[in-house]
């Protein structure tokens, strides 16, 4: 089996090191085929991994580099300015070929101009869109875009119902997963002139196509991917985290209400853990910029080791399951077929 190497953004995120060294850590004990790059401040990761006991090796290498990229610092400024940054070393490791992926929690629109920049975008695709998978009644399915592309024509909407096909069908080894449009209701004469021309072309392509798609039936796990424009796809995601808070913090609420209602808790407590487990975001993390000449992993910014951990295996998932190849060889398809 060929060994996967992945460049880890280390000072990328809130907790930077803190959580990126010991999470590449863990990755490595658990896959034998992994190898990692800590990219960042020698000295820094030095200091973290004694911290943690552990010491570079032929599997864990250390690459130097000098600036940093803040949360909230502008893209187009890290671009420019911060070529010897953390992010921007992790991405060129892609482009040299020393890595086969890049995984990074740090400043999102940052990493999305660089690794668009540096890596370019595959054959056929105009534009990359950011793909997060997102929990469902029956297991989960994967949305994009997810806020990459604000404005987006129908011919980029069937590019991205390409490439969500493609990485749900080598992630999940789903042959031939179904493709939903978001739309406001699912009769065919529903939603705006884009979002009718998109369904006529991805109905007319080779994906399998359910058809438009309702915001409730991302939740319900009516399609395996949904696909739509950046806009649209963020304002989903940052609804459904805000009705997930809202829920989380009234229930405790209610459950410290009174002694009665904290025995409640108490009786209810492995229930109310299932639940929790089974909605818990961590588990989700690890949003993939498709569409690009390499494998670039986004985690969230406040992850911990747990969550981050999950973002390198999505990454470790994407290589090892050559969905580059897929997106290039479904791009080449449609092409043929549409001469």
């Amino acid at each position: 089996m060929k060994n996967i190497t992945v460049a880890i953004d280390v000072m990328g995120g809130d907790h930077g090191p803190h959580v990126t060294v010991p999470a590449a850590i863990k990755c490595l004990a658990r896959h034998s085929d992994l190898n990692i790059i800590l990219v960042g401040p020698q000295d820094v990761i030095a200091a973290e991994l004694k911290a943690r006991r552990h010491r570079s090796s032929p599997r864990l290498i250390i690459r130097q580099s000098t600036e940093v990229v803040a949360m909230d610092e502008a893209p187009a400024s890290a671009l420019r300015n911060k070529k010897d940054s953390s992010m921007r070393v992790a991405v060129n490791l892609v482009k040299s070929g020393e890595a086969d992926a890049c995984v990074s929690a740090g400043n999102t629109g940052a990493l999305m101009a660089t690794a668009r920049f540096v890596l370019k975008t595959l054959p056929g695709i105009d534009r990359p869109a950011l793909a997060a998978v997102m929990p469902t009644i029956k297991g989960h399915t994967l949305v994009l875009d997810m806020g990459a592309n604000v404005d987006c024509t129908a011919e980029h909407l069937l590019q991205f119902g390409i490439m969500g096909a493609m990485l749900v069908s080598a992630v999940d080894n789903h042959p031939n997963p179904s493709i939903g449009l978001l739309n406001i209701g699912e009769e065919n004469i529903k939603g705006n002139d884009m979002v009718k021309q998109a369904a006529e072309l991805i109905r007319d392509s080779h994906l399998n196509f359910y058809g438009n798609v309702e915001g409730d039936d991302i939740f319900k796990g009516t399609t395996d991917v949904v696909i739509c424009d950046g806009f649209v796809g963020n304002v989903a995601l940052k609804v459904s985290e805000g009705v997930a808070r809202m829920i989380s913090t009234t229930l405790r609420d209610e459950f410290r209400r009174n002694l009665r209602t904290k025995l409640a808790g108490l009786i209810a407590l492995p229930v109310l853990n299932a639940f929790k487990r089974r909605l818990d975001p961590r588990r989700f993390n690890g949003a993939t910029l498709l569409g690009l000449k390499g494998v670039v992993v986004k985690s969230h910014g406040s992850a911990d080791r747990f969550s981050f951990e999950h973002a390198i295996e999505t990454a470790l998932q994407e290589v090892r399951n050559n969905v580059l190849k897929r997106i290039t060889d479904q791009m080449q398809l449609l092409h043929r077929v549409a001469a």
